[in-house]
């Protein structure tokens, strides 16, 4: 059947849509009658003819893995859940789309809601569990009202509720609005949240959620497009699926693409078939007119930077930035991570400093303060970085900038220690003369921190 998109949104040759296969798309609304047109809920109506056994299967055939950050097996995971479980089983979709430079998963709760509930349907039958979240942050109002219409329009036709379509199984699913953290991405900490406590991350072990999640009882969470793939991977079948991709990076991801490019958005490839430098070049049309690349983030902020000038080994050759496979394993080989999807392009206009000072701000109001690493030292990181950009800084102002981050890497309770180490640590490891340079060797030792001066006034000797 032909489709034709909005103007503009028109897929690129290189581009494979799937879960975005009716985003952008002329004449499509986010109603269930649409989606019903279009085959919607016949994937449902397959795996509610199958044992949830084979349902998890199946996606442990197709091999798909997270696509919000961690990249883990999304079948392996379900697998957690105790064999002799005898509580109650959630299942939460993470709908906290709050990294920056990663701009998805919104698009699909505004437009094809029905894909992620169906998803979720089915994945709450393959894993025994009957009342569903999906915690969606603050910042997305139209989505939660969406959502809720979609899923009232789901039950009318006993797609949710009681007794889904004759099988005896019942599953409700509720909206939770969050309150606008971006540590409620953190599964745990948005455990916490959704039981009305102070978004805390847990320690773990013991507290895995498949294992003890929410109200301490197994909780499966799963990332918005995760859970769509499930509705793909029933209806093509895990197999057919995992044709799709790379070896251990199979199916589609969509990949969202800012910064300095001429045709920043986002792009629906097949994981690993599309290089750097076909997705820069070709599918966003390359960098602004005049400009040369002088690094890229390929994971969302969190990830650490690579530099454009580069070579990378991957397995036993060496290859520039520009020919990196943009999948899961390739990426954590050239030393950052696929994360979630968010590409960031840094042209040579860009002062380094002035990019790591955004990151920092970022990652100091959003830390959540329970560990005192991550509670101090971003905010230390910040403060340093401003420093630097003011035209304050000193040359030893970098080193301790490193310093500070490394004492928060692998010292807190949840990742949002290396979610906010990480960038400082690799913008200094690939860009340090030019962070150095940034500074006046005038103000070497000398205190220019106002805290910093107010705290040696108080020491008594």
């Amino acid at each position: 059947m032909s489709i034709t998109y909005k103007a503009g949104k028109n897929p690129h040759p290189l581009e494979h849509r799937m879960i975005f296969r009716n985003i952008d798309r002329e004449g499509w609304d986010p109603g269930i009658e649409t989606y019903l047109g279009e085959g919607g809920y016949e994937s449902l109506r397959k795996a509610m003819a199958m044992a949830p056994g084979e349902i998890q299967a199946q996606v442990k055939t197709a091999g798909v893995r997270g696509r919000g950050g961690a990249g883990f097996p999304a079948g392996v995971k379900w697998g957690f859940i105790p064999p002799n479980n005898t509580k109650p089983v959630y299942l939460i979709c993470n709908a906290d789309e709050s990294e920056p430079g990663t701009f998805k998963d919104r698009y699909i709760m505004h437009q094809d809601p029905h894909q992620l509930i169906e998803g979720m349907v089915i994945t709450a039958f393959a894993i025994g569990c009957h009342t569903a979240y999906i915690y969606i942050r603050e910042e997305f109002p139209f989505a939660a009202k969406i959502l809720e219409g979609a899923i009232e329009e789901a039950r009318a036709k006993n797609f949710v509720g009681r007794n889904i379509l004759g099988t005896g199984f019942d599953l409700e699913i509720h909206v939770h609005r969050g309150a606008g953290a971006y540590i409620c991405g953190e599964e745990t900490g948005l455990i916490e949240s959704l039981e009305g406590k102070r978004p805390y991350p847990r320690i773990k072990p013991p507290y895995f959620p498949a294992a003890m999640g929410l109200y301490l009882c197994p909780t499966i969470v799963n990332n918005v497009e995760t859970l769509c793939h499930v509705t793909h991977i029933l209806k093509m079948g895990g197999e057919e699926y995992a044709k799709l991709g790379t070896p251990n990076n199979t199916g589609t991801r969509i990949l969202c693409v800012s910064g300095d490019v001429q045709k920043p958005g986002y792009f629906e490839v097949q994981v690993g078939k599309v290089t750097m430098g076909q997705l820069i070049n070709e599918m966003c049309g390359g960098l602004r007119t005049g400009r040369t690349l002088k690094a890229v983030i390929p994971g969302g902020s969190s990830a650490k930077v690579l530099r454009a000038d580069e070579t990378f080994k991957l397995k036993d050759r060496e290859i520039s930035i520009w020919d990196i496979p943009m999948d899961f394993d390739s990426l954590a080989a050239c030393g950052s991570m696929a994360g979630s999807g968010g590409v960031i392009v840094i042209d040579d206009s860009r002062s380094i400093a002035w990019v790591l000072n955004n990151i920092n701000a970022f990652y100091a109001h959003e830390s959540c303060g329970q560990c005192t690493p991550c509670r101090e030292g971003s905010l230390w990181m910040k403060k340093i970085s401003d420093r630097i950009v003011a035209g304050k800084g000193s040359p030893d102002d970098v080193d301790t900038l490193e310093s500070v981050a490394y004492r928060i890497d692998g010292r807190t309770i949840c990742a949002f220690g290396e979610a906010a180490s990480w960038p400082t640590e690799s913008f200094i490891a690939k860009f340090r003369d030019e962070l150095k340079a940034a500074t006046s060797d005038s103000l070497k030792g000398a205190i220019v921190n106002p805290e910093t001066k107010l705290a040696a006034a108080s020491l008594k000797v």
